[in-house]
């Protein structure tokens, strides 16, 4: 089948949202500066990425992909018809999901991403590899076009996947409301299949979001990257080191980065002057880790109940199968 893609999201609006985020978060008090995670991901930062994932210290991506192969034909189980990913990306493990679904109802797959040369190249990709199988792309940010996925599948019952451990970039508050958002588009029945990193020893975590090859903080540098490419901002990413630092009364990884030496950043398209003294910092990401109580109550207070529950054989990955209510 032809391909469709759907753009919900333009060239100029992601421009937009970039300077906004930019201009909050670089204009707010020294201490409490941050910009949003989802601006790595330009070119340089989606390869970036995915030299992490193979990285020996990055576990998230190998334990993940482990309980999917093992565990895919039971999470496709008969009746499935529609699989709606967010955040897909290239939808790499999410194939071993559909080559399970194609040999039982699955009938359409949605890939939803913010990156629309991404999710044009993967639904090239998809079609010719499953012929059969309708596959209706969506380029949008599901922070704000999340009732799309009411729009789909309604004929038959449907499976949201959320994998990564994306989950982890919001705040509490923040993932309360999308987890609501999203219950609120699905019909009874419908399902969710959620992918958390768990809560394990802090040296490990560290580790992981700090390499050795120093892949992760050129991955953190490339933000800035963006900014002076796409808002003419003057940033010397060399001035600023990675920081990862392990949260425990939160129970997450903050990635920042942090000014080696007092200097002063023009952001030319938004007529900003930002000071930053020595070892001021940024914060780029906050990757919470997951207790599985804590899934199964925050699950069940946006009205999902959790029916299925797999981890890796060390405990490091949760993949939880939870049904709207």
């Amino acid at each position: 089948m032809t391909p469709h893609v759907d753009v919900l999201l333009t060239a100029d609006q992601v421009i937009e949202a970039l300077r906004a985020d930019v201009k909050t978060g670089l204009s707010a008090p020294s201490g409490h500066r941050a910009l949003p995670p989802k601006w790595f991901y330009d070119e340089r930062g989606s390869e970036l990425f995915e030299e992490i994932t193979a990285l020996p210290e990055y576990y998230p991506t190998r334990r993940e992909r482990f309980i999917l192969v093992g565990r895919a034909e039971e999470i496709m189980e008969p009746g499935v018809s529609t699989v709606v990913e967010l955040g897909s990306g290239t939808s790499d493990k999410t194939r071993r999901l559909l080559d399970a679904g194609m040999a039982s109802s699955l009938r359409e797959f949605v890939p939803f991403d913010v990156s629309e040369a991404t999710l044009r190249a993967a639904t090239a990709a998809l079609s010719d590899r499953y012929p059969k199988l309708s596959v209706h792309a969506v380029v949008g940010d599901f922070e704000h076009h999340l009732s799309v996925v009411g729009n789909v599948g309604r004929q038959g019952e449907r499976l949201v996947v959320f994998l990564g451990g994306t989950i982890g970039n919001f705040e509490p508050v923040a993932r309360a409301a999308f987890l609501s958002s999203l219950a609120a588009t699905l019909a009874s029945g419908d399902q969710l299949l959620l992918g958390t990193d768990l809560v394990k020893d802090r040296r490990r975590l560290i580790a992981a979001y700090d390499d050795s090859a120093g892949v992760t903080a050129a991955f953190n540098r490339n933000v800035l990257a963006v900014i002076d490419r796409e808002l003419g901002a003057d940033f010397e990413r060399l001035r600023f080191d990675h920081v990862a630092r392990w949260n425990d009364e939160s129970e997450w990884i903050e990635m920042r980065l942090r000014a080696r030496e007092e200097n002063v950043v023009t952001v030319s398209d938004l007529g900003l002057q930002v000071g930053f003294n020595a070892g001021e910092e940024i914060l780029t990401e906050i990757s919470a880790k997951f207790r599985p109580d804590r899934i199964r109550g925050e699950l069940a207070a946006a009205g999902f109940a959790l029916e299925k529950w797999w981890t890796d054989p060390g405990g490091d990955f949760g993949l939880s199968l939870s049904r709207r209510i």
